[in-house]
């Protein structure tokens, strides 16, 4: 079996596999093929593929080598030849013509950031992964742009407060942040619908926000769900009122498959202390605040508001080797004893995170999305 391994386009600088991930393969009987510079965004050159065990090939003959397909995104231009396996991320609740394209070219595709949240399937989490590199960065890049202190600072000049951040989302990328702002000295507040996550904000140092009459429901594999419009109106006054108080505005809250609920309204913003930072992490699925706008720095009445859609992608390689280990973690599932493809359609994960096959959508999310 053959794994090709594609350089992705100019706006990401990740790659799939590092070379220290080839070891793994080859010693399984694998042959990895990998892209002409595939990895030369993530400070990684052809030669150090080489020299763990891959071929470098021009991207046609990778395509039509290679068996599986490790990329993140499929380029617009990319025909991919019929019976190849695909594995990547493919946002399939929201990205349906792409769907629909890979199940017409009858590819068998597989999309991370379908991964069930489960136990088991935590070793091949790329959401997780991801996320954790974005609430690291998102902190940083907060403290980077605040004229303020992080840490409280005593001194004969006088005594300086530490900063306030308030975190809107406790999932992966906010407990992150959460634990760097920490680090850093900030004082935390934590808001989350789901009640379930509040031991986990103390325990990093967090003060836990909560809003009475959350819906939490258990079915949704621990993310986050609609709300009702008087908990939405509760919700509302009370970010205000804590954004008000805060230098920095962390928001991750995202519904798969649906827009990011706005939670920073513009009158929130036009109330936050001038020189205030948010930092939007759902600025690809809309963004939490109103004023947000994908890919751009918005500075209004003094509050500046980062709308960096892929954090990831600014630390491309400790972001390439944690996706790198998912990706090896996932193969396990489909590869055998001796290195040859065989896909278990009956593995809760392979299953879950299957998209097309046999040119069908056979997976059932997004079949009834």
């Amino acid at each position: 079996m053959t794994i090709g391994v594609l350089r992705e386009g100019d706006h990401e600088n990740r790659v799939c596999l590092l070379p220290e991930h080839i070891p793994s393969l080859t010693k399984k009987n694998i042959s990895v093929i990998v892209e002409a510079g595939a990895g030369k965004s993530a400070y990684t050159d052809d030669v150090q593929y080489k020299e763990a065990g891959a071929k470098i090939r021009n991207r046609n003959q990778v395509l039509n080598e290679a068996d599986v397909l490790l990329t993140l995104s499929v380029a617009d231009d990319d025909r991919l030849p019929e019976g190849k396996v695909l594995i990547s991320l493919l946002n399939p609740l929201s990205n349906k013509p792409l769907v629909k394209k890979l199940a017409g070219s009858g590819i068998t595709s597989y999309s991370l950031d379908m991964i069930p949240r489960s136990t088991r399937a935590q070793a091949v989490d790329v959401l997780s992964s991801m996320a954790t590199v974005a609430g690291y960065k998102a902190v940083l890049v907060a403290a980077a742009r605040l004229p303020n202190f992080f840490p409280m600072f005593m001194s004969a000049s006088g005594t300086i407060k530490p900063s306030r951040v308030l975190i809107l989302g406790a999932g992966v990328a906010g407990l992150q942040a959460l634990a760097t702002a920490r680090k850093l000295g900030a004082v935390v507040e934590v808001f989350d619908v789901r009640s379930a996550v509040k031991e986990e904000v103390l325990s990093l140092g967090g003060k836990f926000v909560e809003v009475e009459g959350a819906v939490d429901d258990a079915s949704a594999g621990g993310y986050a769900v609609e709300q009702t419009e008087d908990y939405k109106r509760k919700q509302g006054e009370l970010i205000q009122q804590r954004a008000r108080q805060s230098n920095v505005v962390i928001t991750t809250a995202q519904i798969p498959g649906k827009t990011a609920p706005v939670l920073i309204r513009k009158e929130t913003v036009q109330a936050m202390k001038p020189g205030s930072v948010i930092i939007d992490l759902a600025a690809g699925t809309g963004g939490n605040c109103e004023l947000t706008k994908k890919d751009e720095t918005v500075v209004h009445q003094g509050v500046t508001i980062i709308g960096h859609s892929n954090f990831p992608s600014t630390m491309p390689v400790d972001a390439s080797r944690m996706l790198g280990k998912n990706m090896l973690n996932f193969l396990e599932l489909m590869v055998d004893a001796e290195g040859k493809l065989n896909l278990d359609v009956e593995d809760e994960i392979v299953q879950k995170t299957c998209i097309t096959r046999n040119g069908d959508i056979v997976n059932e999310r997004i079949r009834e999305n």
